[in-house]
């Protein structure tokens, strides 16, 4: 699991790539630790790259939307796959996130 994270127009972007199961979430958690601290930007999740999602990555994501939403920020989930979609849908998240 790649992570990455950087500055757009005045929001936070992360990138995730590969799979994001329970193995790599405790990892991944620290990496995306300063989306949880948003300072009332914008955080945009980018999934293109991202092949699967466990109930440990849905956790982190909710965690982050809620330290955003308390900052007055919005999370956006953007390129999610059919596959990914299907997982946040099945969930009921999906209604939780703009997704672009």
């Amino acid at each position: 699991m790649k992570t990455s994270i950087e500055e757009l127009d005045g929001k936070l972007v992360a990138t995730l790539e590969g799979e994001l199961d329970t193995a790599a979430a405790i990892e991944v958690e620290k990496e995306l630790q300063p989306l949880f601290n948003s300072e009332g930007r914008d955080v945009v999740i980018e999934c293109e790259k991202l092949e699967y999602i466990a109930s440990s990555g849905l956790r982190i994501l909710l965690g982050i939307l809620k330290s955003a939403k308390a900052a007055g920020s919005k999370v956006i989930l953007r390129n999610l796959n059919e596959d990914i979609r299907n997982v946040f849908k099945l969930t009921g998240l999906i209604s939780l996130f703009e997704v672009e």
